[in-house]
């Protein structure tokens, strides 16, 4: 039996299970995959407090899974596949698990085009991850797709291995804060789509060329990059919790300001969440507060 179930093992997860275990729960964790969730794919991290200089992803929750395991946090590995109201959940490996409070971390993944060629050629020149694979292509010209930080960030990072990046934005100017606005536009390795999207990504068995739609003329060119990076925002990992809590109309759980959700001792914290702000600094505060409010729930359980 354990006090505290944690699902998700990014930085709202790893800060819940380090406040929960300080606080004297019994607490388990499960990541489906390496503990540290999407972070682990940011090669700077410029804008977490505390550091003067620039930290590696692999880095920061690298040190936050070894924190929260040296309060004793357990760590499993395995893949959450459904969660009741009672607070019972079931594992990919047919495991059954219950706990009186459960923490959702679950975090969120890269959105999708939903193009033709997109889904065939993910890993074969299509990528949601410039850190994992924009090595690949030293010397090559790329794509990335997106005017948001992330895809402003990843852009500026491919420049250190490729010869090009086009950045293809459907709106007339970026998203991104002004100080990596104007590091983008002042680098000579980039060039811009404006208004522009792609309809289409080539190829059988590799990457051969997109296909780049002018949202207002609908003219289409096509460009033949060895990679495209996409970065269009995030869909919530929340599949699993269909009818358990109460989600918004993408799937980002609804709760208030001390994280709990529509469900008694179940709250949820980070990406998975309905907020404005997803960073890396807000995750951790999440969890931070997530933690306290099961502790509080549990003790005010022991007093009845």
């Amino acid at each position: 039996m354990y006090d505290l179930i944690i699902i998700g093992g990014g930085a709202a997860g790893l800060t819940a299970g380090m406040y929960a275990s300080r606080g004297g729960l019994k607490t388990i964790l499960f990541e489906k995959g390496i503990a540290g969730g999407l972070a682990l794919t940011t090669d700077v991290i410029e804008n977490y407090p505390g550091f003067s200089n620039d930290i590696s992803g692999i880095k920061l929750m690298g040190a936050m899974a070894e924190q929260a395991k040296r309060f004793g946090v357990e760590i499993v590995t395995d893949n959450i596949v459904k969660i009741t109201e009672q607070k019972v959940i079931t594992t990919q490996k047919a495991k059954s698990y219950k706990a009186p409070a459960v923490i959702i971390a679950a975090g969120a993944n890269p959105g999708k085009l939903g193009i033709p060629g997109e889904k065939k050629l993910t890993g074969k020149g299509v990528s949601y991850c410039a850190t994992c694979d924009g090595p690949l292509f030293k010397g090559k010209d790329v794509a990335v797709v997106g005017g948001g930080n992330t895809a402003i960030e990843e852009a500026l990072f491919l420049t250190k291995y490729t010869n090009k990046v086009t950045v293809i934005h459907r709106r007339n100017a970026l998203r991104a804060d002004k100080i990596l606005r104007d590091r983008a536009i002042s680098n000579p390795k980039i060039d811009f789509f404006w208004q522009a999207k792609v309809s289409e990504i080539i190829g059988n068995d590799k990457l051969d060329g997109i296909k780049i739609e002018n949202v207002i003329s609908r003219e289409i060119k096509e460009i033949y990059p060895g990679a495209i990076f996409i970065y269009i925002g995030f869909e919530p990992n929340t599949g699993f919790l269909k009818g358990a809590v109460d989600m918004d109309k993408e799937g980002y759980i609804i709760t208030d300001e001390n994280m709990k959700t529509s469900v008694e001792g179940i709250y949820a914290c980070g990406d998975c969440r309905k907020k404005m702000l997803r960073q890396i600094v807000t995750a951790c505060s999440e969890g931070a507060t997530a933690a306290v409010a099961a502790l509080r729930y549990l003790e005010s359980r022991s007093k009845i």
